[in-house]
């Protein structure tokens, strides 16, 4: 299952909920999926990470891929592994992490800015590639990686992406949009979330 593809529904917007805690979790979680929001990624440098991955894990369809953001070593791997989580999301391209990640059958999506960070993480197996930070880079950037990675390599646009300007990614070929705080801020009642929604 160490692919993104089939993953991304016709709402391709990964959710970033960063600051995700136990009580509020399965609610936020739950809110998410009936708004079509398919792929919820719970940063590990918040506390309580670990234990919103398995709440969402352990409450929400299986059609719902469950992961863990800020993945910087493989320690942290075998954590979301033990915790649920099928997805590692990094903020760099760590060869260590990538082979670890597919060894266990997970999905790796590392960070990658350069064509030839693009191509080690791609050589080491991943074919799902965070694009970060997105916006300091501009959907021109998103273009020209396209036009000479592999066809398969799916690219997905994290940092500055809105819901107001995620159209303009997509329509330069990334796959998938990773949003953060404009789904959900630390804190956020499920009615400001709902409210939020009301964008997409």
């Amino acid at each position: 299952m160490n692919t993104i593809n089939g993953w991304i529904p016709s709402n391709p917007i990964i959710a970033i909920l960063r600051g995700l805690n136990k009580a509020s979790a399965i609610a936020v979680g739950q809110l998410l999926y009936r708004h079509g929001i398919r792929v919820m990624e719970v940063p590990l440098n918040r506390p309580e990470a670990l234990e919103c991955i398995t709440l969402l894990r352990e409450h929400l369809p299986s059609d719902c891929l469950i992961g863990a953001g800020t993945v910087i070593n493989i320690n942290q791997v075998e954590q979301v592994k033990n915790a649920g989580g099928q997805v590692i999301i990094s903020p760099n391209g760590d060869t260590g992490v990538i082979d670890y990640t597919l060894e266990l059958d997970m999905i790796s999506i590392p960070g990658i800015a350069t064509v030839s960070e693009a191509f080690q993480a791609y050589n080491a197996g991943a074919t799902a590639l965070k694009v970060f930070p997105a916006a300091t880079y501009g959907v021109e950037h998103i273009k020209a990686l396209l036009t000479v990675l592999p066809q398969e390599c799916a690219l997905i646009a994290v940092g500055g992406v809105s819901l107001a300007n995620r159209q303009q990614w997509l329509d330069a070929g990334a796959k998938a949009v990773g949003i953060g705080s404009q789904l959900y801020t630390q804190g956020d009642s499920l009615s400001q979330i709902e409210h939020k929604l009301t964008l997409l």
